[in-house]
Order: C-alpha cells, then sequence, then structure tokens
C-alpha cells in the first residue's frame, strides 16, 4: 500500500516537471510522472510537427509568390517578343519594298556626292535598326522562354509543398490526438498542475524595443495554447513571440526554426529580457527571457500562457536591445 507520503512525493514530482520549461523525463519510477513524461515527449513531438508545417506553408507562400512573379514576367516577355516582331516585320517590308539598297546600288543612283552620303547615312541607319531589332527579339524570346520555365518549376514546386503540407497536417494530428489519449490519463492533481496559470504578478518591462515585447507577451498569460493559431487570445510558441516583436515594430519569422536564426546569439550567463530562448536540438519550441532565470511561453495544448524556469537550452538569440 502506497503511503501517505509517498503519494505526496509523486505529485510533487508531477507539478515540478510539468512547471520547469521544457521538461526532461526523469527515471521510470512513479507511474504518475512516467504519464506525465510521456504527455510531455508526445506534446514536444507535436510541437515539432506543428512548427514543420508552418514553415512548408511559409515555403508555399515564397513559392506561389515566385510562381505570381513568373507568370507576370512571362506576360512582359511575351508582350515585349510581339512587339519586337512587329518591329522585325515592318522592316523586312520595308526591304522588299526597296528601302534597302546596297552601296554599289546608292552610288549609281545618286546625284552628287551630298546625296549619296545621304543614302549612305539612310542605308547605316536601316541596317542598324534592323540588327538592334533583330537582337532585342532574341532577347525577348529568351526571356519568354526562361519565364515560361521558371513559372512551371515554381508550380510544381507548389504542387509538392501542397502534398507535403496535407501530410503534415495528418502527421501533426495524430501525434496531437495521442497527446490528448496521454493528458487524459495524468491524474486530477498533474491536469491541475498543467492548468495553473502561474505567476500573474504585474511585471515593470525594462526600457527600449525588447521590453515592449515582453510587455506584450506577460500580457497574454492565461490565453489558451493552440497548434498553429496566430492570437489574439491562443497561441502556438512561435506566433506568440512573433506577434511580442511586432508589437514592438520587430519583424521576426513566423516558425520557431526562423525565430532560431534571428538576431545574434548570446550565452546563458548574458541572458536578459527579451531574448528569445530556443529549446530542444529541433529547435522547435520557443520561449521569451523575462529576466536571466525566467520566461514566459506558450508551452503546448493543455496548458496555457504562463512563465516557468528557463532550462534546457538549445540556442539563445538577441534581437533588439
Amino acid at each position: 500500500m502506497v503511503s501517505h507520503a509517498v503519494r505526496g512525493a509523486l505529485a510533487a514530482t508531477a507539478a515540478v516537471v510539468a512547471t520547469v520549461l521544457p521538461t526532461t523525463p526523469g527515471s521510470a519510477q512513479p507511474s504518475a510522472a512516467d504519464a506525465l513524461a510521456k504527455y510531455n515527449e508526445l506534446s514536444e513531438k507535436a510541437s515539432r510537427l506543428n512548427q514543420d508545417k508552418l514553415k512548408a506553408q511559409g515555403d508555399l507562400t515564397a513559392r506561389q509568390g515566385d510562381a505570381s512573379k513568373a507568370e507576370a514576367d512571362l506576360g512582359g516577355a511575351r508582350r515585349a517578343e510581339q512587339d519586337l516582331r512587329g518591329r522585325v516585320d515592318v522592316l523586312t517590308e520595308a526591304s522588299y519594298s526597296g528601302a534597302r539598297f546596297d552601296r554599289l546600288s546608292a552610288l549609281l543612283v545618286s546625284d552628287s556626292q551630298q546625296d549619296f552620303l545621304e543614302r549612305m547615312t539612310a542605308l547605316n541607319i536601316l541596317a542598324a535598326d534592323n540588327a538592334e531589332a533583330l537582337q532585342r527579339l532574341t532577347s525577348a524570346v529568351d526571356a519568354a522562354d526562361a519565364s515560361s520555365r521558371k513559372a512551371a518549376e515554381a508550380a510544381e514546386a507548389s504542387k509538392k509543398l501542397l502534398a507535403e503540407i496535407d501530410e503534415k497536417g495528418a502527421a501533426l494530428q495524430k501525434q496531437i490526438d495521442e497527446a490528448r489519449t496521454q493528458y487524459d490519463s495524468l491524474t486530477a492533481s498533474a491536469k491541475k498542475t498543467l492548468k495553473d496559470v502561474g505567476d500573474q504578478s504585474p511585471y515593470l518591462a525594462p526600457p527600449g524595443t525588447a521590453g515592449r515585447a515582453v510587455q506584450f507577451a506577460m500580457a497574454q498569460r492565461g490565453d489558451a495554447y493552440v497548434y498553429g493559431s496566430n492570437g489574439p487570445d491562443t497561441w502556438d510558441c512561435s506566433s506568440l513571440i512573433q506577434k511580442a516583436y511586432a508589437s514592438a515594430d520587430v519583424r521576426l519569422g513566423r516558425t520557431s526554426y526562423d525565430q532560431a536564426k534571428a538576431g545574434r546569439a548570446v550565452t546563458r550567463s548574458e541572458v536578459r529580457a527579451g531574448d528569445i530562448i530556443v529549446y530542444y536540438s529541433s529547435q522547435s519550441h520557443v520561449a521569451l527571457a523575462i529576466d536571466n532565470t525566467r520566461a514566459v511561453h506558450a508551452s503546448t495544448e493543455g496548458q496555457p500562457v504562463k512563465v516557468a524556469g528557463i532550462d534546457s537550452i538549445s540556442v539563445i538569440r538577441r534581437v533588439a536591445d
């Protein structure tokens, strides 16, 4: 029979594992701790798949932009080709109508030296115009061909990305379902700890851009986590960081992968409010430091936006002072 002391220890273990950001599974002993560790593991995998899907969606938007530009370039190139073909046709018609003549014929029909020079000037101008028109036509045809290839490549890339997004979306939903099932298996005490909004005390942000970003993130404490959400009342980890810095007029990428490359790297001892804390070797989770020991983050489904201790850091990025 499990004693009250052991039950208390299990509850304490669950509380600690749920509060530290992110959780590292402990030794396999109490079933409550095991269940919580498994839940955190499944949630981390879901978070990684969520970021993968967001990245694919961002890539798709970029490729669709490339395709639109290529189509516009193709249209312009074809119009230029059509105009130049008309110019070449006019010059060709002029040649067959007698406007084209050689040096000897110019000499034979000229009435004077001045007349000869004028005829030669006209001959040179016509030849130069014809050569220029032909060269520009060749360039226009080449440009149209290149634009056509780019448009086809961008369209094919978009098609592949759409399939990838569907695949990642299905994998994400499966992972979310597994995490939810695991969540349902947790004890009432563990669930209560996960749902706890934590420190809600007033926060005085430091001055400057970074402080404004942190102030925004801290104002979202208690909001729910939703995979792929962009606010304003529900978030995933990277959307919270993106919108926090957007409120301070700093533009960041949408995914944790983008944010893991933003700004410049700083060491753990240098961490200060506003630094982006990137977790796991996969860099699939981000938080915003509020001081040297704590960060605010949208953790995962079943937990609100809240403050937790800084731990298990992959990289730290400073994007503003």
